[in-house]
């Protein structure tokens, strides 16, 4: 998605959840120095007429693992979940509050991660960066950068499906999304919200 196209969306999250874009801007030019290398092909190459399977962190992702094809994208923690039934994510899209040292095991085995900068994960941002061996590519939810992409998307599970779509998947199918969760918190209530508003965008309907 261009981020002509991007920006109305994101300008009304911001509304939503009061948040403020000069914070998000800030996290990505931290995140854009954190590293010298943009593993974008790579990316690329995973979805560019493939199938991709993005796995999201609910409750019953390991109940629908019989569904994994092609490619596959975890969102954040679903990662370990993933790695404890055997199977090694091609991709994990994070802003890292459920990073784990698994995630550093998995880059330096040629896993992607795909790292999300906003405003209140700098912390986050400057522990975990430095210590990945592999292949690092960084995003933004606000005006890309050099070597720090926008695809679209807000939570880590939308902007995986937003990542492939916009890298030329052929198919991507969703597991271990509950968007109806309501036992969260309003917050993720409300993230879960603009989750499925947002996939409803690009044709997935959940």
């Amino acid at each position: 998605m261009k981020f002509e196209d991007w920006e109305p969306h994101y300008t009304a999250i911001l509304d939503y959840f009061c948040f403020e874009r000069t914070d998000d801007e800030e996290a990505a030019r931290i995140l854009a120095d954190l590293a010298d290398r943009d593993d974008i092909d790579l990316l690329r190459s995973l979805c560019s007429g493939r199938t991709v399977t993005v796995c999201g962190n609910a409750p019953g992702l390991a109940g629908e693992l019989d569904r994994v094809e092609g490619m596959v994208f975890a969102a954040d923690a679903a990662a370990e979940v993933l790695h404890n039934h055997g199977i090694h994510p091609d991709a994990i899209f994070t802003d890292l509050d459920g990073a784990t040292d698994i995630f550093i095991d998995v880059n330096r085995a040629g896993t992607v991660m795909v790292v999300h900068a906003h405003g209140d994960n700098i912390p986050l941002l400057r522990h975990w960066v430095p210590r990945f061996p592999g292949p690092l590519v960084r995003t933004t939810q606000a005006s890309p950068l050099p070597r720090v992409h926008n695809f679209g998307g807000f939570t880590d599970g939308d902007r995986a499906v937003f990542a492939a779509e916009d890298l030329g998947a052929k198919e991507v199918r969703i597991i271990g999304f509950d968007l109806d969760d309501r036992s969260v918190d309003p917050v993720k209530r409300g993230k879960l919200f603009w989750a499925r508003r947002l996939l409803h965008l690009i044709g997935h309907d959940l």
